[in-house]
């Protein structure tokens, strides 16, 4: 396995290296602390790469579009002092499949790590707690519906969105959603499902059309805020 940590901070990098050294016995990293280094050591045999924001050379999330567009076959996680969820938002957005706080614990760190490599999304719990009443980040209400998260005294947020489940998406597609929200990539969703993993594709469209959702990123956000609430 092979692994970039680009970092302004050499006790971040060394930290992160130990905590990454139990994935496997043998990993190479390399190792990068400013954006030109960063640019310089992203190669397309990475099997992931962990950028910090903020980091010498680093123009907002500049950096982050330019490893992407160079290599976009390779799993990019954000890991940042930011807590701002507008600004874990914008990285999601950017096609990043996790953002970790560096607030978070090694643990925490190595558990979002093991998911983004099995080909989940990691998004923070902060951004989903951070939402505001009714609004799922990237959701806009649907015409003649209700938003698909609200908050409210009467506890009935829960049941409100299972009825809106019920009303927009086919039982299947909601099996396929729950499964989404586990940070399940389409191919384990297809085996858990006993369905082709084009099948799930197919599914996954119509979930992004009845949610009015761009893309799986936001798809992921939805369904934990989905999740949040059934459990609430």
């Amino acid at each position: 396995m092979k692994i970039l940590i680009a970092d302004d901070h050499r006790l971040v990098i060394e930290a992160v290296k130990a905590k990454l050294s139990e994935l496997e016995p043998r990993i190479e990293f390399v190792l990068a602390m400013s954006v030109d280094e960063l640019l310089a050591g992203a190669t397309d045999d990475l099997d992931l790469a962990l950028i910090d924001l903020n980091m010498p050379g680093a123009d907002g999330q500049a950096h982050i579009d330019e490893v992407r567009r160079r290599h976009p076959a390779v799993p990019v996680i954000v890991l940042s002092g930011y807590e701002d969820p507008a600004i874990m938002r914008s990285a999601l957005e950017r096609g990043v499949l996790g953002f970790i706080p560096k607030a978070y614990s090694p643990e925490v760190m190595l558990s979002a790590v093991r998911l983004v490599l099995a080909g989940g999304v990691y998004v923070p719990p902060m951004m989903l707690t951070a939402l505001p009443p009714g609004i799922v980040a990237g959701v806009a209400p649907q015409a003649g519906a209700e938003a698909l998260v609200r908050s409210g005294g009467n506890g009935g947020a829960g049941s409100q969105t299972l009825e809106h489940l019920r009303n927009v998406l086919t039982e299947r597609q909601v099996e396929v959603l729950q499964l989404l929200s586990q940070g399940k990539p389409n191919k384990l969703i297809g085996r858990s499902l006993g369905i082709s993993e084009g099948t799930v594709k197919i599914h996954l469209a119509a979930i992004f059309r009845a949610l009015n959702v761009r893309n799986r990123t936001e798809a992921v956000v939805a369904a934990q805020a989905l999740t949040e609430a059934q459990q609430a």
